[in-house]
């Protein structure tokens, strides 16, 4: 199996502390693991992608965070290295040489959690078993950026977590699990989005379990019933507040 994830010691992070702890040896070899860059996009714009969430007093505490985990080593690169797991890194992940390595090291799976990058046709294919991506909301609804927020914005009782294929259009591969995290009257989206990364990892060593043992049936989407949700605006996070909800 191979991992290819973002570059975040925040929330991702929370999924691999779980993931590497409780998967179970005989389940999955992981042959290597790629930590992207996040975005993909000019720090300036992700600064004022950010802000527009956040606001200056919301990206200052993050900010701290961020430094303070990245000086004590807390990262997914590192947490990897501990382990032994080999580090493929690439300017992107469609770059040509790295397909052709990745086809080299003939990965029965390919395991995407918060892939930074859309995946070509031929990261796709490279896989025998195919890609299999997680998202924190429910499909085809939910598709898109940040789906936590939205989800406790528009009143849902639980985060529902997703596992499904992935195919060339976004988030709209067969189903092949869910998982429920309850979400509060009153929530804060950094408690949520922790939880259900949390919540996530055992979902997805459930699935490479099924996946190892032949009892995967993916359930394919409706996508009659697609929405899609892009990065929250101001307006969209005072709306948010105005419900009892925090985001830090």
């Amino acid at each position: 199996m191979l991992v290819i994830t973002e570059d975040d010691p925040l929330y991702v992070i929370e999924f691999f502390k779980v993931f590497f702890d409780e998967l179970p040896a005989g389940d999955a070899e992981v042959i290597g693991v790629t930590v992207d860059q996040a975005f993909h996009e000019p720090i300036l714009k992700t600064l004022k992608r950010m802000l527009s969430l956040y606001g200056w007093t919301g990206v200052f505490r993050l900010g701290l965070r961020y430094v303070w985990a990245k000086m004590r080593g807390d990262t997914i690169a590192a947490m990897a290295r501990r382990r032994g797991l080999p580090l493929l890194e690439t300017p992107s992940v469609n770059d040509p040489a790295y397909l052709a390595r990745i086809r080299d090291l003939r990965p029965d799976v390919i395991m995407s959690v918060a892939g930074p990058e859309i995946f070509s046709a031929g990261l796709l294919s490279s896989a025998r078993l195919g890609c299999i991506n997680i998202h924190s909301g429910r499909l085809p609804t939910y598709r898109g950026m940040l789906p936590t927020f939205w989800q406790l914005l528009r009143g849902e009782s639980a985060v529902t977590i997703t596992v499904h294929r992935m195919v060339e259009e976004l988030d709209a591969g067969d189903v092949l699990a869910t998982a429920p995290f309850p979400l509060r009257e009153r929530d804060s989206l950094d408690r949520v989005m922790r939880g259900a990364k949390r919540e996530g990892a055992r979902l997805f060593v459930r699935v490479l379990r099924d996946l190892r043992e032949g009892k995967a049936k993916g359930a394919p989407l409706d996508m009659g019933e697609a929405g899609y949700f892009r990065f929250p605006t101001p307006e969209d996070a005072r709306a948010f507040r105005r419900l009892g909800h925090r985001l830090l």
